[in-house]
């Protein structure tokens, strides 16, 4: 009887160990969750999202012009690792998946076999392509979603809009001039989202 009382207080320990355990773990994910409601629940989440797409497009838009008012290779070139740095994360996953790599397949075999029917106006769309396929795992996920992916956008969106400003002629022409406004606009919203990712970062 007394071997039996033992082996049952024994277990009546084990089990009031694993609840505790149990509990603990369940209080943490409790934290975990309501510190994400907060941030989701203030708009944070939502904000940094929308500025997501907003400085995607922007860059894109800027990419477009670039073929009618920048002709400048090396701005161009700059954007294509600003786009694969703050692209959202569900176009990213999209192009990173089984599309992108059919997009990524036909655009080498046009280039390679049919170099005339591939337009220079397709080669920095489609370099970004295969960036967003072919990129190491750190790049695309550590490097992208971190202080330092922020750090490289902040700094293509400064260096841009200096050498846009240099061209203008000055700050109050790049805002006067009616090509050059559309560029510093597109630059300017393309600062937004980095800015932000810092703000948060800091916080």
């Amino acid at each position: 009887m007394g071997k039996m009382g033992y082996l049952s207080m024994k277990n009546d320990l084990i089990s009031n160990d694993l609840i505790e355990s149990d509990l603990r773990e369940l209080g943490i994910a409790v934290k975990k969750l309501a510190n994400h409601a907060v941030v989701l629940g203030s708009g944070l989440g939502f904000g940094t999202t929308f500025f997501k797409f907003l400085a995607s497009f922007a860059a894109i838009y800027l990419l477009i012009l670039d073929r009618t008012n920048w002709r400048t290779n090396m701005l161009t070139s700059l954007l294509v690792p600003y786009i694969f740095l703050s692209l959202p994360s569900i176009i990213f996953s999209l192009f990173r998946g089984e599309f992108g790599k059919w997009i990524t397949f036909i655009a080498v075999v046009l280039r390679l076999f049919f170099p005339r029917h591939f337009p220079d106006s397709l080669e920095m769309p489609g370099s970004l392509i295969l960036l967003l396929v072919v990129s190491p795992g750190f790049l695309a996920y550590t490097i992208r979603d971190g202080l330092v992916g922020a750090i490289i956008c902040l700094a293509i969106a400064c260096y841009l809009l200096q050498e846009h400003m240099r061209a203008s002629g000055g700050f109050k022409k790049s805002f006067t001039q009616s090509k050059g406004l559309s560029n510093t606009i597109g630059i300017v919203l393309i600062m937004v989202y980095p800015v932000w990712r810092l703000v948060l970062y800091f916080l």
